[in-house]
């Protein structure tokens, strides 16, 4: 029986998929951490935006060393916790209290499963594109590493780290809001490179001429 070209087309446009199997709660750990980077806890969220942003702007554009920042702030810290215990014990305020959220070792624990759970995924999906079943996604990598490594080149490690974590804060929340619509365009350019390899086989690597493999007689 004949192979219709058509079929194989259908059968690319139909293999579409979402980029995450589960909800994105559930991706990044379904606890806390999850409620942060998805800004379901908008003061801690925003908290957490402006410290990383305060410390980058310190880095980068002040230029801090590490050793002094540290010191710096915990100087400012302990100053701040002094003035207010003793303001508390003069004017009967409550005395200073650490964020309980801090001291939860869940908090931490959610951090490593993600990381964890991300390294996980990320391996066999490798191993997988890197061994030429999917060229299309696998060129796709190979550019996109490329593209990456060019824009390193001219920022400084602060800047990545910065950049990386607002797409952190950024990008989890706005696939949650636009999920559908990142599904179907994501799902329409990895198509659409199927269907470009496709033709680039049927053009010039099929028609690459292939020995025959013939079998040796045994003696």
């Amino acid at each position: 029986m004949a192979h219709n070209p058509s079929d194989s087309d259908n059968e690319i446009t139909t293999t579409k998929r979402k980029l995450f199997e589960h909800d994105i709660h559930q991706v990044l750990g379904g606890r806390e951490v999850a409620d942060v980077l998805l800004w379901r806890n908008k003061k801690i969220s925003a908290a957490i935006l402006i410290g990383m942003t305060v410390i980058w702007f310190l880095f980068e554009v002040v230029e801090y060393n590490l050793v002094p920042l540290l010191c710096h702030i915990s100087i400012t810290i302990m100053l701040v916790l002094f003035i207010w215990s003793t303001m508390a014990q003069i004017f009967k305020w409550n005395a200073p209290n650490i964020p309980d959220i801090i001291l939860q070792d869940y908090l931490f624990e959610d951090l490593a499963t993600i990381f964890h759970r991300g390294f996980k995924q990320l391996l066999p999906m490798l191993h997988y594109i890197s061994s030429g079943i999917d060229l299309p996604r696998f060129l796709l990598i190979i550019v996109s590493l490329y593209m990456l490594s060019v824009i390193g080149t001219y920022l400084s490690f602060v800047n990545l780290l910065y950049i990386g974590f607002l797409c952190m804060l950024t990008l989890p929340i706005m696939y949650e809001r636009y999920e559908e619509e990142i599904n179907n365009l994501v799902g329409n350019v990895i198509v659409d490179l199927r269907k470009k390899y496709k033709q680039f086989e049927k053009r010039y690597l099929s028609k690459i001429p292939r020995g025959s493999v013939k079998e040796k007689k045994r003696i």
